[in-house]
């Protein structure tokens, strides 16, 4: 199973963001239904076991809910484009969730690619979008405001590619906050 932890989005915030997806060749735009906030991208696991011991850790993370306000559009790729992506507002507290998630990850044996974390909600990804369109879009975007909203909880995901788009499967919720945090 390709497995990776994310934060949903609520609707308001989706229907926001596919308002904004339109215009740029060679984007292929994200349905709804897989407009989220990566936290750690897991990978392949085909070991029940090692499946198992990551959901056990991440039930094990305590961490508060989380206030999400949207930041800049940005592009992953430069010249290149590979995505266009809404950006989070700074947020300390959803940096650390994301690498609570990524140290559960190492307490169970998994091993994940080290890079900056950057958190965003990934519009589209791209096929032959040129730099100067990608750039179009971006100014174009500059600006936008949509309200931000509370996450109460986090949720392990299942890819599964085969189609396109890929179908992201919630497999189990984790909740923030609560008690431990009043």
């Amino acid at each position: 199973m390709r497995l990776f932890a994310a934060l949903p989005i609520p609707d308001d915030t989706a229907q926001a963001l596919r308002g904004l997806q339109h215009g740029v060749p060679g984007a292929h735009w994200r349905p709804r239904e897989n407009l989220h906030i990566t936290l750690c991208f897991y990978g392949e696991l085909t070991d029940p076991m090692m499946v198992k011991a990551l959901d056990e850790a991440l039930a094990r993370i305590e961490a508060p809910a989380l206030h999400i306000e949207l930041g800049q559009a940005g592009v992953f790729g430069g010249q290149s484009p590979r995505a266009l992506w809404m950006g989070i507002a700074d947020n300390p507290a959803l940096i650390a969730l994301a690498e609570a998630s990524r140290d559960a990850a190492h307490r169970v044996g998994i091993t994940i690619e080290r890079k900056t974390y950057t958190p965003h909600i990934t519009l589209a990804y791209c096929r032959g979008t040129r730099d100067v369109d990608a750039a179009r879009y971006l100014q174009r975007l500059d600006g936008f405001t949509a309200p931000g909203f509370d996450a109460d909880h986090f949720t392990l995901y299942r890819s599964a590619l085969g189609t396109d788009p890929a179908r992201y499967i919630p497999k189990v919720d984790y909740a923030l906050g609560g008690e431990d945090w009043l």
